[in-house]
């Protein structure tokens, strides 16, 4: 394993090359000794820290996509976590880490890609940036999403209850749930009361909480006696929030995209077998990659970019 360090001040983060994951996150609270670690440590109750979620969230129908109607086994979240990247530049408060498209990853996926990943730490601020670029010559699907996970209780806090999320807009639409990390049809009443989720392991009980229609941009997570976490992001339409039973992390996860509805892989979410079809604008065989759900498309040439802010502040 091969890891970079940065952050020289009240933020310090560590990257592994495998997957460009973040893998530490230590605040250091003006005129505090040690530093505090607020990530997830890759116990065994979870083995990642906050893996980048390329090109599928969550699973497809079967482990495969289809293709010109060639099929290609998709491991869940995708193949990106388990790549090694290249560090294209690294110093003491950033780094920027690529991953590009070869035999092994046209095996899984067709297509090619190149997916930058940057890392910088300001003062108690780090920044994270992703860009998808689609290098040609056809059009590029794909969804991308982050996953990280946060010690839950955070440290300092007297343990799990008095956790909250505060949103920065109401979050008043249903919510979504997911079996098997496929999703199901179902709506749910949103758990958010005006802006606040009062965080309770009972929430998780049925897998992850997704918010699909998004209002906020930001949002703060904190308890009595702890530091403040403040998450902000751009590019993202969706968020997740899930915590596997009896561990002590919450996983705070903005999305590009949907894992595929549950029994199918169409345009509309419908119940319905591979090899069977459906008029939308063409006619296609049911079950096309390019047909998932919710996620984004470039043409030849074009890019995406996203990003992901996480400000600490002091215990209150």
């Amino acid at each position: 394993m091969s890891r970079i360090r940065i952050g020289t001040g009240r933020v310090a983060a560590e990257i592994d090359e495998q997957g460009a994951e973040l893998c530490s996150l230590q605040y250091r609270a003006e005129g505090q000794g040690e530093a505090t670690e607020l990530l997830w440590q890759a116990e065994r109750a979870w083995p990642w820290h906050a893996p980048l979620l390329f090109p599928v969230i969550g699973r497809m129908n079967g482990d495969r996509l289809r293709h010109d109607g060639t099929y290609y086994a998709m491991p869940k979240h995708g193949f990106a976590r388990d790549r090694r990247f290249t560090v294209e530049r690294h110093d003491a408060t950033s780094a920027v880490l690529t991953l590009r498209d070869d035999v092994a990853s046209r095996r899984l996926f067709p297509f090619p890609f190149h997916l930058t990943v940057g890392y910088t730490v300001e003062g108690s601020r780090l920044t994270v940036s992703y860009a998808v670029h689609n290098p040609g010559p056809g059009t590029l699907s794909a969804s991308l999403g982050v996953h990280p996970g946060f010690r839950w209780p955070l440290p300092g806090a007297a343990g799990k209850r008095g956790h909250t999320v505060l949103f920065e807009r109401p979050e008043p639409a249903p919510v979504r749930r997911v079996e098997d990390v496929l999703l199901l049809p179902e709506r749910h009443p949103t758990p958010v009361r005006d802006r606040t989720l009062r965080l309770d392991g009972a929430l998780f009980t049925d897998g992850a909480v997704i918010l699909e229609a998004l209002n906020s941009s930001s949002l703060a997570y904190s308890a009595p006696g702890s530091p403040r976490v403040a998450l902000s992001w751009h590019g993202f339409r969706q968020l997740a929030l899930w915590s596997p039973p009896e561990a002590d992390l919450l996983c705070i996860e903005p999305w590009y995209g949907l894992p595929s509805p549950i029994g199918s892989d169409s345009e509309y979410g419908e119940h319905r077998e591979y090899g069977e079809q459906r008029e939308y604008g063409e006619h296609r065989e049911y079950g096309e990659y390019a047909a998932k759900p919710g996620q984004f498309h470039l043409a030849a040439g074009r890019s995406r970019t996203f990003g992901l802010g996480v400000e600490i502040s002091p215990a209150r």
